[in-house]
């Protein structure tokens, strides 16, 4: 045998390269499989990978000395394939956002590759006053449980204020001023009919405890508390580079299933690990908040979710009354004796019968007040 012939491992002798394809595959999948080839007989034996939300304008991410070895675009991803000395490296690239895995012969090579495609790469939006930095976190089918960060507008409370009824407003001032040491109840309930304005509230919340609290959205809630290793990625939470011990607020929205009277025998075990991440030994440890919006009336939820000393807050949001309803509005044109919502008020604003707008049609201000 000659000095530089390597014997295979029984690891990978066990594990054969087969590639099938037929006409459901795409150029892209070529390049996936393609790629995992050292990887897999073991010729290069490290991996390392990076997501990178938005990439600058021009990026190729490709590091210096690469050379291009398969490129495929598809409708709505393109994969590249590139090698150099001693690695591997598969960008996959889709809008603004980019997966860069590389592999190599060295854990210390893979590491520095990495870096040199990625460091530097992301595309901070230029900060406005009324914005909000906000994560949004989801289970993707490739890449398992994922965090990326938008910065959303979000009024000040003053501004917003004549948008509640006097009880909500006066319990709102209240939470908005609320600080880290006075913080008694990790839950924070907000309750009531659709439209009234639950969500404006909440972007509002984020802008005013941005010094001291990241906000993350749950945009698949349901999955959340039915996936042990989802929920335990997003409880650890990211490492705060900042070295300040900030607070974290979990919002899952319209949670209706998860909370009322019957979600014990509806819902398993979820509500319980719901509970556990407020006060259990799940959230022990970690400055951890959990902000939950229904629909639901306060006595059709579970009463372990609404037992003293469990809820930072609990607000019933409703619409506001006739009075206030006609001030807010200018008219008392369309407004019955009960009141409006916050969304009724818009489309009367906007001169639409509110029974008849449907949240597709009810333009920028809806998203806000759903």
């Amino acid at each position: 045998m000659s000095a530089d012939h390597v014997q295979p491992s029984a690891t990978e002798e066990s594990l054969p390269l087969r590639l099938t394809m037929d006409d459901s595959d795409s150029p892209s999948d070529v390049v996936d499989a393609l790629f995992l080839g050292r990887f897999a007989k073991g010729e290069q034996p490290y991996a390392r990978s990076r997501s990178v939300d938005r990439v600058k304008s021009g990026l190729t991410l490709l590091p210096p000395g690469t050379r291009i070895l398969r490129s495929a675009k598809d409708e709505d991803r393109s994969a590249t394939l590139a090698e150099g000395d001693g690695f591997t490296l598969l960008i996959s690239r889709w809008n603004r956002g980019a997966d860069v895995t590389v592999t190599a012969v060295t854990d210390e090579l893979a590491e520095k590759v990495l870096a040199q495609a990625t460091d530097g790469a992301q595309d901070e939006p230029e900060p406005q006053p009324e914005n909000v930095p906000m994560g949004f976190w989801y289970f993707s089918p490739r890449r398992g449980p994922h965090r990326t960060t938008r910065q959303i507008s979000a009024g000040t409370w003053e501004e917003i204020r004549p948008n509640y009824t006097a009880p909500v407003a006066d319990a709102m001032d209240r939470l908005m001023k609320v600080a880290p040491e006075e913080i008694a109840g990790r839950l924070l309930l907000l309750h009531g009919p659709p439209g009234t304005g639950k969500t404006s509230a909440l972007r509002t919340l984020a802008r005013s405890w941005r010094d001291w609290c990241q906000v993350d959205c749950v945009l698949d809630p349901e999955r959340l508390f039915n996936d042990v290793g989802y929920l335990m990625d997003i409880a650890i939470g990211e490492d705060d580079s900042s070295g300040k011990s900030r607070w974290r607020l979990l919002l899952l929205e319209d949670c209706d299933e998860l909370i009322r009277g019957e979600a014990k025998h509806a819902a398993g075990q979820a509500l319980s690990r719901l509970l556990n991440l407020t006060d259990g030994l799940l959230g022990q440890g970690r400055n951890v908040l959990v902000g939950v919006t229904t629909n639901e009336d306060l006595e059709r939820m579970h009463p372990a979710v609404v037992r003293p000393g469990r809820c930072l807050a609990r607000i019933e949001v409703g619409p506001l009354n006739r009075t206030e309803a006609v001030n807010w509005l200018g008219t008392d044109q369309g407004i019955g004796r009960d009141g409006a919502s916050l969304a009724e008020l818009y489309a009367l604003r906007r001169g639409t019968r509110p029974a008849s707008v449907p949240a597709q049609d009810a333009g920028a201000d809806a998203g806000l007040y759903l």
